[in-house]
């Protein structure tokens, strides 16, 4: 995959804080990173980490909380409402679950025509029909396919049309949130696939939102570890498969299932749940489940640094820090 040094999205201190008051819900708190034209950047972390609200955030979806989106150097969140709809059609998302997605009561040409319609791309009936069936074909699926109902389809045939209507407006940018897990197992791996042909075809760039470490070491460029809203590290995907830096990357690339037991490496046991993002730890919000915690992460918000080129971490004890093959 081709990339440029030129970052399309940049995210600045985001913060989406949910509810009012004193204790609001810290959903995501001081996130900052960026994603060069052609890159597909991976957003890993567990359930409850801030994952899907920093995608939709991300594509003002939900409105932030202070911080900053810009795409192409302007800030999507001072965008009035018709010039957000312009760049709507270069925007574009891939949703979680492909059975709540999709209209059950339109047909899946009908489900196309209204991205196309909305941002006004195809001029007449046969244009429109044409551009439907090439769709349908980009994602595998065939032309006659458009006169169906989303219920005669199966999980998989369903995500795809759903990477179809993202790809009918020609995104130059892509949000996939978790588009894998509310399939089988049997029929990630076409999805997955289809998502790497797209993206060295079309040239996207893309936010890949999973909790999948394989399909991110295979998919992605670079990846970014959130905790509770947090950023604990940045790296290169081979960087950080090879040389994970935070414990929480650790704890997390250990547990992670291995095809060869010969490569599984000793897991490291977290205590408890993720905390409510109510009342995050104070100071290191991971250090309540570390095992290498001392009374001083509890002190201390560890900044994000770059410890190697690229390689960012963000963790107060500097004597744990040094690369570990995973």
């Amino acid at each position: 995959m081709t990339t440029t040094d030129t970052p399309l999205i940049e995210v600045r201190n985001l913060k989406k804080y949910f509810g009012s008051g004193a204790r609001p819900v810290r959903a995501v708190d001081d996130v900052s990173f960026s994603i060069r034209k052609g890159e597909t950047l991976g957003l890993v972390g567990e359930s409850g980490s801030g994952k899907s609200t920093i995608g939709r955030t991300v594509l003002r979806l939900l409105e932030r909380t202070d911080g900053a989106v810009m795409y192409r150097g302007e800030d999507l969140g001072k965008a009035s409402g018709e010039h957000m709809r312009k760049l709507r059609s270069k925007l574009q998302i891939i949703f979680q679950d492909p059975y709540a997605s999709l209209n059950p009561k339109m047909r899946i040409s009908a489900i196309l025509h209204e991205a196309l319609s909305t941002h006004g791309l195809c001029k007449g009936p046969g244009e429109r029909e044409k551009r439907i069936a090439e769709l349908l074909e980009t994602v595998g699926l065939r032309a006659e396919h458009a006169s169906r109902f989303p219920h005669e389809f199966s999980g998989g045939q369903r995500q795809r049309i759903g990477v179809a209507r993202a790809l009918a407006v020609e995104p130059e940018f892509i949000v996939a949130d978790e588009p894998l897990s509310a399939l089988d197992v049997s029929i990630q791996a076409q999805v997955i696939n289809l998502l790497a042909d797209l993206r060295e075809r079309l040239s996207l760039t893309m936010l890949f939102i999973s909790h999948d470490l394989d399909v991110v070491e295979y998919l992605c460029d670079r990846v970014v570890v959130l905790y509770l809203g947090k950023v604990m590290e940045v790296a290169t995907t081979a960087e950080l498969f090879e040389r994970p830096l935070h414990p929480y990357t650790q704890a997390l690339l250990a547990a992670s299932p291995k095809p060869d037991p010969l490569q599984a490496t000793e897991a490291i046991a977290l205590k408890g749940d993720i905390p409510s993002p109510i009342a995050p730890p104070s100071g290191c919000v991971f250090r309540t489940r570390c095992p290498h915690a001392i009374d001083a992460c509890s002190k201390t918000v560890p900044p994000l640094e770059e410890l190697s080129p690229g390689h960012f971490s963000a963790c107060i004890r500097k004597d744990l820090l040094t690369p570990q093959k995973s």
